[in-house]
């Protein structure tokens, strides 16, 4: 369990009131918080109620709802902690608590979508919708230029089922990609071979002339960086969509 530590005490009243700030830090927190016979969650739910229930609704029950969100605690379970202990307690306690409450877990309060969830998850931005690109995809991609200097990189997200069409990259020499997944899991297959899944860290290198596609897992976002490897002459040649019937084999 994550050892607790503070210095508040020490901080406000280490010389006003030395054995106070003794006792707070180190016997309060330093070993009473560090009791591993209730885990820390638990321990902040506990706190949450006694200082509700005693009417304490000042920055004490605010850090400690802040430590009750830090250790676990969810949006809905701090919502239904508060009602319960309201019959109890009070319902003017269970006003100020939820006015607190309400600051802290604020940010959890706008729904996110599937795209905001999968940012949260990935180094590199997702970026804007790849419309240039959009006839050669089935399902939405999304662009975000990484570096335009020396190599070309780029990170392309595709939602779940997304895929770009088979496709071959050409140089008179040089040239080719390489792509790295940085988030999500996908597939790279070359035509005539068995698909590849790709995971956070894969990195897959393909020659120029090589027939292949990639994109997402039938159940996953997929972000990886495209690589442009240098080259004479380059070009790439879209050809004909990735069947369902091809597409659907993947799990």
């Amino acid at each position: 369990m994550e050892k607790i530590t503070q210095t508040a005490g020490r901080n406000a009243l280490g010389e006003f009131a030395p054995d106070f700030a003794h006792f707070n830090d180190d016997v309060l927190f330093g070993e009473n918080w560090n009791n591993q016979d209730i885990d820390l969650k638990t321990r902040c739910i506990i706190t949450v109620v006694a200082l509700m229930s005693s009417g304490v609704t000042d920055s004490s029950l605010k850090y400690h709802l802040e430590n009750a969100k830090a250790y676990g605690v969810t949006r809905a379970e701090i919502s239904a902690i508060v009602t319960h202990v309201a019959f109890y307690a009070g319902w003017p306690k269970a006003w100020a608590v939820f006015n607190m409450a309400k600051e802290v877990w604020n940010e959890d309060c706008t729904a996110e979508t599937e795209k905001e969830k999968f940012q949260k998850t990935i180094l590199f931005p997702i970026g804007a919708p790849n419309d240039g690109f959009a006839q050669y995809f089935t399902g939405q991609s999304y662009l975000a230029p990484v570096s335009k200097n020396q190599v070309g990189i780029f990170n392309v997200t595709f939602e779940p089922k997304c895929r770009n069409n088979w496709h071959i990259h050409h140089a008179d020499k040089g040239g080719g990609q390489i792509l790295i997944c940085v988030g999500g899991r996908g597939y790279y297959q070359e035509w005539g071979k068995e698909a590849i899944e790709m995971l956070p860290g894969d990195c897959i290198n393909i020659p120029v002339g090589v027939k292949h596609w990639h994109g997402a897992a039938p159940d996953s976002w997929f972000s990886h960086l495209a690589i442009e490897v240098p080259g004479e002459n380059g070009s790439n040649e879209w050809l004909e969509a990735v069947s369902d019937e091809v597409y659907n084999k993947l799990k």
